[in-house]
């Protein structure tokens, strides 16, 4: 029934991930055996609505991985995976926002190595902050909903009065980059690629292809560094070598197939470039090319601007390592099920 393999789907999404194919194979006999008893006492299938009706009296899909969840003191199991989620995403976000914030420091007050020092030790105390806010609120909640469940709003998924037709459509087994293609959508995606390439080709020529009007305005007035130069000619060898790559599969008929690994590539290698940026010497990246009274009196403001594109491509760096850290754990999460499964 479609109907159960999107709960159990659901409710798989808040198991622990080293039992969650243990646990689903468990919970699935349980509810089909329970469902097989019903459709044998009526002698009939269940209709869509007694199905929904059936599961609504199972529980909401994450109260009842709650049952599955380490005991928790503080939190309670109900709402213990919305505070785990809440947490690591005011985690994410934190750290973000901290970082471009304290990039724009750094950038206009110019206080040196010293700056970044202190900046960088700062990031444990606001993490402490951040876990106790959200600590605090959820155990407020947990208070409230325990003592007083008449007066609490309903909570989305975790209140009795959620619906079973709201449950999210069947994945696919595979990520999100293994979903197949078609013929049409790979022969555009190479003549797409070819179409980036030639504009790469023509933009240090043509700067009016990257900057619209405001080229003639940085031609006469500002200098790119070398570093931008190399940074460029990185990126067109990344895209010839993806290019290529597309071509031979749609040449050997692996257009359909799997892009994680083309993916990987293209996280892995793109670090090499942006890291090459953030290593610029003295961090610049753009100058002056008027004459020197112009550099005098603009000097101060070019600085900022330089370290405030430094500061962005770290906070950029950040976030690129952090998407590879979590391909790679998905991976890793994947081979250690497929391992398990072998072995039991």
């Amino acid at each position: 029934m479609e109907l159960l393999d999107r709960y159990l789907q659901a409710v798989k999404k808040h198991l622990p991930w080293k039992r969650q194919e243990d646990i689903i194979a468990e919970l699935r006999a349980n509810l089909e055996a329970q469902l097989e008893d019903k459709e044998t006492e009526l002698g009939r299938p269940l209709t869509t609505g007694e199905s929904e009706d059936w599961l609504r009296q199972i529980g909401p899909p994450i109260r009842v991985a709650a049952r599955y969840q380490p005991v928790q003191y503080l939190i309670g199991p109900a709402i213990f995976p919305t505070y785990w989620y809440v947490m690591r995403l005011a985690f994410l976000w934190s750290v973000v926002i901290y970082s471009i914030v304290s990039a724009i420091q750094i950038a206009t007050q110019n206080p040196g190595e010293t700056g970044v020092l202190e900046a960088v030790l700062r990031v444990p105390a606001i993490l402490m902050q951040v876990a106790a806010w959200v600590t605090l609120i959820f155990a407020a909640i947990e208070f409230v909903a325990t003592r007083y469940p008449a007066k609490w709003p309903e909570i989305a998924g975790i209140s009795e009065e959620w619906t079973p037709s709201s449950l999210p459509p069947l994945e696919t087994d595979a990520g999100a980059d293994d979903k197949p293609r078609s013929y049409a959508h790979a022969v555009a995606d190479v003549i797409f690629g070819f179409v980036f390439l030639i504009w790469m080709l023509l933009v240090p020529r043509y700067p009016y292809l990257l900057m619209g009007p405001g080229a003639a305005y940085v031609q006469g007035r500002l200098l790119f560094t070398p570093v931008l130069i190399q940074f460029y000619w990185w990126l067109l060898a990344l895209n010839v070598i993806g290019l290529i790559w597309k071509c031979v599969d749609l040449v050997r008929g692996d257009w359909n197939g799997s892009l994680r690994l083309r993916h990987l590539f293209s996280k892995i290698f793109g670090l090499i470039p942006l890291g090459l940026l953030i290593n610029a010497p003295d961090h610049a990246y753009v100058a002056l090319k008027s004459s020197e009274g112009d550099r005098a009196r603009y000097g101060l403001p070019m600085n900022s601007l330089n370290q405030a594109i430094h500061w962005f491509l770290m906070v950029v760096l950040a976030i690129a390592l952090v998407d590879l850290l979590w391909d790679l754990g998905r991976i890793a999460v994947e081979a250690y099920r497929r391992r398990e499964s072998a072995l039991g």
